[in-house]
């Protein structure tokens, strides 16, 4: 059935994993945000401010009043105050920028903040004899200063802590007063913001008593399926994980998949995307996780059967219960296989339906002859459909055989190890369930032979 197979290349692209860049997804740095704001002509008559590279992020002086700017502008945003809010922004910005700024505040408006705050970091300061030479010149200020700025919040009902993303944040100095120049002027010395949906349009929220949709004006259908299946999809996940996890989850419906890559990552393949489960950061020690989302694709999640949805959500939220224990270099077969299987858990599909093209490998050429590797989940179309397929069979399997703890175990204990050497990997399935990985491929071959002649 083809449309089992393309439910199959739309959930295969969920992969968790690899902690690069900042954020737990396919190893890809943060995406670039909108287009550039438009910078004034050069400014011919005056003297250009000078520029403050990394050499002078020690003037505490300096810190201590852009601290002060970015403590205003974040009481701004929890209060709700636009007069307050614009008072932190250069009054003599390209009105493109001043435009953004008051989007920015409105936009915000609808979103449930635990906290929202500032962090400068002084000796991160950006070089800015990049700088080109009409940025310089178009401030007409007499200090220019770019310290490092990490942006800390938090979403109320869902965050347990908040999560930090990097701004690309240039101020100027006025006199004895420093102002927010710009967030994309760095952008020429390598430096980005970060973008969040509330830089898109305005925001709206959806609430379930176990998470939250944020969404845009516009997605009301989708954002209100989402959310009468959220309750759901958290106690089948947690039904099968069990409860040490927060059991809440932030899902966010982007509008285009400019938004969508910029919260996922760039070159991420949305053509053949439903959802993704991303994070910011993952603590190695407490295992503490940050800033877990699930984000849909803008379109191809409006086209999901109730059935589908379902499987897709319990999918993604697998992978943010067990993110905590995930270790970088565990599986992919049983990243995504488990993800798999808690997503068709409860679907009464049988694995003749679900895997189209795992049947037709094993009727017309026999069952796989290894189990899938790490380079088969990089795949496209069918070849990436049957490595989740495979893998999906897999766990379904441990399960049907040993039971639904013994697979949470493997799981747990496997995917908490990490990149290990096949001896150690044959240890740990030894002690689950009784097999090395060449007993497993020769026990699942004999099943796959069963459930799918």
């Amino acid at each position: 059935m083809r449309g089992s197979t393309r439910l199959r290349v739309t959930l295969a692209a969920v992969i968790v994993a690899m902690i690069a860049g900042g954020l737990v997804l396919l190893s890809r740095p943060p995406a670039p945000g909108p287009p550039p704001v438009a910078e004034a002509p050069p400014v011919v008559a005056g003297r250009p401010p000078p520029v403050s590279g990394p050499v002078d992020a020690r003037d505490s002086g300096r810190a201590a009043a852009v601290t002060e700017l970015l403590a205003k502008r974040a009481d701004a945003i929890l209060r709700r105050d636009e007069a307050l809010f614009m008072s932190t922004v250069d009054p003599n910005a390209e009105p493109t920028f001043l435009a953004t700024q008051r989007k920015l505040f409105a936009n915000l408006d609808g979103v449930p903040l635990s906290d929202w705050s500032y962090q400068i970091q002084p000796n991160d300061a950006a070089n800015l004899a990049g700088l080109p030479s009409r940025v310089v010149s178009s401030a007409m200020a007499e200090e220019l200063w770019a310290p490092g700025v990490r942006l800390r919040y938090g979403l109320r009902e869902v965050d347990e802590t908040p999560t930090a993303r990097g701004m690309a944040y240039l101020f100027v100095r006025r006199g004895p007063s420093w102002y927010l120049r710009s967030d994309t002027a760095l952008e020429s010395v390598g430096r980005r913001s970060w973008r969040g949906p509330w830089d898109y349009a305005p925001c709206k929220v959806r609430r379930a008593k176990q998470g939250l949709v944020i969404f845009h004006p516009g997605s009301e259908p989708i954002a209100e399926r989402l959310s009468g299946e959220l309750d759901e999809s958290v106690r089948a996940v947690t039904a099968l994980w069990g409860t040490g996890w927060p059991g809440r989850v932030a899902l966010i419906v982007p509008d285009s998949v400019g938004e969508m890559r910029a919260l996922v990552g760039p070159g991420f393949p949305s053509d053949s995307v439903v959802a993704v489960a991303i994070a910011d950061r993952i603590d190695p020690v407490t295992r503490r996780v940050e800033g877990q989302r699930v984000v849909t694709n803008p379109s191809g999640v409006r086209g999901l059967s109730l059935a589908a949805l379902r499987i897709t959500l319990r999918h993604e939220i697998t992978h943010i219960a067990a993110r905590g224990v995930t270790v970088d270099g565990a599986p992919m077969w049983l990243q995504e296989g488990f993800a798999d299987y808690a997503g068709h858990r409860e679907s009464g599909l049988s694995l003749t339906v679900a895997a189209p093209d795992l049947a037709q490998q094993v009727r017309t050429g026999g069952p796989p002859k290894r189990l899938p590797s790490d380079e088969d989940f990089r795949g496209r179309g069918r070849e990436l459909d049957l490595a989740y397929q495979q893998a999906w069979s897999v766990t379904r399997f441990v399960a049907s055989r040993y039971g639904e703890p013994a697979l949470v175990e493997m799981y747990r204990s496997i995917a908490g190890a990490g990149s290990i050497s096949p001896k150690a990997a044959d240890d740990l399935l030894r002690r689950h369930i009784g097999l090395d990985a060449a007993g497993l491929l020769t026990a699942w071959q004999d099943y796959l032979r069963t459930e799918l002649r």
